[in-house]
């Protein structure tokens, strides 16, 4: 479990700083040149870490549903949506947003049991954790003093950003 742990950490440390990687990207790039460069690369570090490690194992897909294979079409609207997002939101309100959305949808994927997860029952813990979340992301934007929103409102000279 502690490793477990240990690995999403490192995971939601390296989603936060993919994104702010490819917001810079797209301010030189385009969201559509960002989408395809990024996941470009991630196909050629993967393929090549996939054949280092595991050699011709990692075509091994016996069993699997093939439309599963369609995930990285998922990745598209990932990469493009959080870059557009933090354009109009700044990174942290956007990301907040996103990993919340991402737990909502989760939570409701895992007590219907789709997409083939084992139903796990909803309880009123697992809603009162997420409202939480949802309230903490509430005071970080609308909260006193400096709001987010100000600060995010405010350009560098000679920057652009897209109205909402």
């Amino acid at each position: 479990m502690t490793q477990g742990i240990v690995l999403a950490m490192i995971a939601g440390g390296l989603v936060s700083l993919q994104n702010i990687f490819n917001s810079k990207v797209n301010e030189r790039a385009g969201s559509w040149a960002t989408t395809a460069f990024v996941l470009g690369m991630g196909f050629a570090a993967s393929l090549a870490l996939g054949l280092l490690i595991e050699g011709k194992r990692m075509f091994a897909l016996g069993g699997m549903q093939t439309w599963y294979c369609f995930s990285g079409l998922i990745g598209v609207g990932v990469v493009s949506c959080l870059v557009q997002g933090i354009k109009r939101l700044g990174p942290t309100y956007a990301i907040s947003i996103a990993l919340t959305s991402q737990l909502g949808l989760a939570l409701l994927m895992d007590s219907q049991g789709w997409l083939g997860l084992a139903k796990v029952p909803f309880t009123p813990k697992q809603l009162i954790g997420v409202l939480v979340i949802v309230a903490g992301i509430a005071v970080f934007k609308f909260g006193g003093g400096r709001a987010f929103g100000q600060a995010a409102d405010r350009e560098a000279p000679g920057k652009t950003r897209l109205t909402e």
